[in-house]
């Protein structure tokens, strides 16, 4: 008896450590559930908004606003010193790539099965001015998700910038990739 009693407390134990695991990314709470697959636009938009970091030529922490409030605009806060921000200056077009094995929530899946999303946003990564209301709205939210981003070294050039996203390249299921234009993209609801 004494052995099924150890067993179901080990059990029990061993599932709210994997519980809390899938809850949360890097430390802090899953704000939204994930979407159904067949739902291409509430699934990218959760994608996007759940992530805090991803690759864009490097790999860069961004936001798309506070939490709960994302508007699906991926913001970074960048440095000259590193090639992504001296050659966007030069040359805008980028691509973006996240994926959803770095949330956790793939479980045991390998990063490319199917089922393990991926997304990549293509478009224009321009500079914000940094007097405008936008580049405003962007510091906060990125200092919001990364705190530490405050005290970086003022004297390393960082700029606020947006991706202007004009494609999308979404898998998160089995039978290639999601049809889903921008205008789909702004227009997915995320579920609360």
């Amino acid at each position: 008896m004494k052995s099924i009693g150890f067993f179901c407390n080990w059990l029990f134990a061993l599932t709210c450590i994997l519980g809390l695991l899938q809850e949360s990314i890097g430390g802090r709470p899953l704000a939204r559930p994930r979407p159904r697959p067949d739902d291409a636009a509430a699934f990218a938009r959760w994608l996007v908004s759940q992530s805090s970091w991803g690759v864009l030529k490097n790999v860069v922490s961004f936001s798309d606003g506070l939490p709960n409030k994302g508007g699906g605009i991926p913001y970074f806060y960048l440095t000259t010193l590193d090639p992504t921000a001296s050659n966007a200056l030069k040359d805008q077009r980028s691509s973006f790539t996240l994926s959803e094995y770095n949330l956790g929530t793939c479980g045991t899946t390998d990063p490319e099965n199917p089922t393990c999303a991926k997304i990549t946003l293509t478009g224009k990564l321009k500079a914000l001015d940094g007097n405008s209301t936008e580049a405003e709205v962007a510091r906060t939210a990125l200092f919001t998700k990364h705190p530490e981003m405050k005290g970086w070294p003022k004297g390393h050039n960082f700029q606020i910038f947006q991706l202007d996203i004009r494609n999308i390249f979404m898998i998160n299921w089995f039978g290639g990739p999601k049809p889903l234009t921008v205008d789909q993209y702004f227009g997915g609801k995320m579920q609360v």
